[in-house]
């Protein structure tokens, strides 16, 4: 009987243990599942969608749960992951996520003013993410190089900027008084978030080539190097889909058709060249395959470009497109369902999922 209260004790200390090392960017679970669920939606598979829509928000409550016990808690372990150039873009996924989460409550079930409500607490979060982010990491004395301190998470910045213009949109006609205003903000977002893509994957894509790589180095995460064209391109088709909303959309259509096309070119240019290098790590390199939370950073990407490929295809009428997502969606499909097993495994267990020892450099 005495082993009861010590395995409490367990189980108290794995609590614990879980929230005070809780990787800012577990929020990547619900930007994947719920972007799995909108792509099966628009491919008619209702009943998948709305399943994981129950899912995802479960998932975003527990989040919110252990993040806002983390912030009471372990605040000085949280400040100090915002100062840390390897896991501070893990708190972009708060933002993308809640967006994601809105996007699901108006597409899926028409709940306007719940997407209303999570656009503007996803708006408020990007403008304290963004710059105490950026300023934590400039106005840091010394910096890591970037073979520590840089990977594909960074791009999480121009995701989550473009994830806020995109349930903008959406929302925009919902609410007729303030419609031309959102639709601005949604615009300006749009492009921002494509300066943050711009300048960013320059920065990767320098580190990729011509800095030493390990196996291990090529994390799940840089799979959002697609994904961010991919989320750029689904912000893209969103305002042109929306454009006879807003006359200043109307005169820029074949601007954002351009520009849409671009991201999605880049987005489809990188998914060869990603799989190469998957292959490389996990069969040549024989790096291990175990369930990581950062797994959920390559599942995102896939359902991403499934949704936005879809959308690209309205937005500019070519049908011709629309099998690509006919099929990407089962590979995004399987990809979701592979890595939830494997989080699931891991909790049966009584084994706290988090990511492996991360450098503070």
């Amino acid at each position: 009987m005495k082993q009861y209260p010590a395995m409490a004790g367990v189980m108290q200390r794995l609590s614990v243990h879980a929230i005070e090392n809780l990787p800012p960017a577990y929020f990547s679970l619900v930007m994947a599942t719920g972007i799995v669920s909108i792509a099966c939606d628009l491919l008619g598979m209702r009943s998948i969608a709305l399943a994981l829509f129950v899912i995802n928000i479960v998932a975003f409550v527990s989040l919110w749960l252990l993040t806002l016990l983390r912030l009471v808690l372990f605040r000085q372990r949280l400040l100090a992951d915002l100062k840390t150039h390897a896991l501070c873009p893990g708190y972009f996924t708060i933002v993308a996520g809640t967006c994601v989460l809105g996007i699901q409550f108006v597409s899926l079930v028409g709940a306007d003013g719940i997407g209303l409500w999570l656009w503007i607490l996803a708006g408020l979060l990007w403008l304290l993410i963004t710059y105490a982010v950026f300023t934590a990491i400039i106005t840091r004395p010394q910096k890591p190089s970037l073979a520590k301190g840089l990977n594909g998470a960074w791009l999480i910045a121009a995701v989550a900027t473009h994830a806020v213009s995109i349930l903008g949109a959406l929302i925009a006609f919902r609410f007729e008084a303030y419609q031309e205003t959102i639709l601005f903000l949604a615009l300006v977002l749009y492009l921002m978030g494509c300066m943050l893509y711009l300048n960013i994957i320059a920065i990767i894509f320098l580190r990729l080539t011509f800095v030493d790589l390990e196996p291990a180095d090529l994390t799940p995460p840089y799979w959002i190097n697609m994904g961010a064209t991919a989320i750029t391109t689904q912000a893209g088709s969103t305002l042109i889909l929306n454009s006879w909303q807003s006359p200043l959309l109307a005169e820029l259509v074949p601007y954002l058709k351009g520009f849409t096309l671009f991201f999605w070119a880049a987005g489809t240019w990188w998914i060869p060249l990603l799989i190469a290098l998957l292959i490389w790590t996990y069969l040549v390199r024989r790096v291990p395959l175990n369930y990581s939370p950062q797994f959920w950073g390559a599942v995102f990407p896939m359902g991403m470009y499934t949704a936005s490929t879809y959308q690209f295809a309205r937005a500019t009428e070519s049908d011709f497109l629309l099998v690509i997502p006919q099929v990407s969606v089962y590979v995004a499909l399987l990809a979701w369902a592979l890595t939830f097993t494997g989080l699931v495994r891991q909790l049966i267990k009584g084994v706290i999922p988090l990511q492996g020892e991360v450098s503070r450099g």
